[in-house]
Formats: structure tokens, C-alpha cells, sequence
């Protein structure tokens, strides 16, 4: 991490590097505005903005009766699933840290809203590690590495293309 091993950092110095957005996101009962302070409290409204559309959730958010300040109920249940998943991109984004975890992040999305959100993220990795966990291949396509795990172990490693010749 950041060219030291690992076990050299504290538990709580991983933890600040890493950004995770699981597959069901809890959202906290307060505004929109609120929760993405939660992830970076110094945020101004551009950039909330900004990382909002890079999860493809500003123009919902701004249809909204209250838009960035339209209060989310507890869970987050007055929005839908891949809203949650959207704002809790939004909120990893935000958060500006080196390595951004993404489990099954997108799984509530269709295909085309996923694509365009990975496409989106896709545009950080040079400035961060994404890492994807996900059971759809269309997924990780574009990913630059790909490991295939089973039973806790790696059985393959490549590109999409190198691991579909594979077969």
C-alpha cells in the first residue's frame, strides 16, 4: 500500500486508505447532503455534485422534492436499491482515498446504468486501485487484471479477453 507491505500499517491506517461500498449500503436517516458530508466533511456542493454524476445519481437527486437536502429515511428505504448503491459510490468517491472496494456494487443497477457508472469509476483508476468484486463477467471487462477465485484460491489471472480464450 502506497509502496510499504501492509503489515507495516495499523489497522486504522488501512481503514482510512480504503473506501468500501458493499453490495447492500446502509444510508443514515438524514439528508442526501448530509450522508456525503459523512463521507468527506469539508465537501462543497460542486463536489458532491460532481462525484454524484460520476455515480449517475445527480439528475435523480436533483428530481427530488428537496434534492441534495431530500431526507433519506432509515436504510435508506425510500430510495431504491441501486440508488442506494449509486449514493454510496458517490460517498467512496468522495471520501478520496487511495483504493476504492466495490463488492457487488453494482448489482442493483441494469446493464446499461451499470456500464455507464463503471465507465465513470473506470476514469479514477489512474488516480486510484479500484478493486471489484463481482459474479457478472460484463462486470470486470474492462478491468486490467481479473483473478478468478475458487474456494478461497486464485485458479486464473488475466485480462478479459486472455481469460475467455481460456476456455
Amino acid at each position: 500500500l502506497d509502496g510499504f507491505d501492509i503489515k507495516s500499517y495499523d489497522e486504522d491506517t488501512v481503514r482510512k486508505k480504503i473506501a468500501i461500498v458493499p453490495q447492500n449500503p446502509y444510508i443514515l436517516n438524514m439528508s442526501i447532503r448530509d450522508n456525503l458530508l459523512l463521507a468527506r466533511a469539508d465537501a462543497t456542493q460542486e463536489m458532491m455534485e460532481e462525484v454524484c454524476r460520476q455515480a449517475c445519481i445527480h439528475e435523480e437527486i436533483l428530481r427530488m422534492p428537496n434534492g441534495y437536502d431530500t431526507v433519506i429515511t432509515e436504510g435508506g428505504n425510500n430510495i431504491s436499491g441501486g440508488q442506494r448503491q449509486r449514493l454510496a459510490i458517490a460517498m467512496a468517491i468522495l471520501r478520496n482515498t487511495p483504493i476504492i472496494l466495490l463488492d457487488e456494487a453494482t448489482s442493483a443497477l441494469d446493464n446499461i446504468l451499470q456500464d455507464q457508472v463503471q465507465k465513470n469509476i473506470s476514469k479514477l483508476g489512474g488516480q486510484r486501485t479500484i478493486i471489484v468484486i463481482a459474479h457478472r463477467l460484463s462486470t470486470v471487462r474492462n478491468a486490467n487484471a481479473i483473478m478468478v477465485l475458487e474456494n478461497g484460491e486464485i485458479i486464473e489471472r488475466g485480462d478479459h479477453d486472455a481469460l475467455l480464450n481460456e476456455k
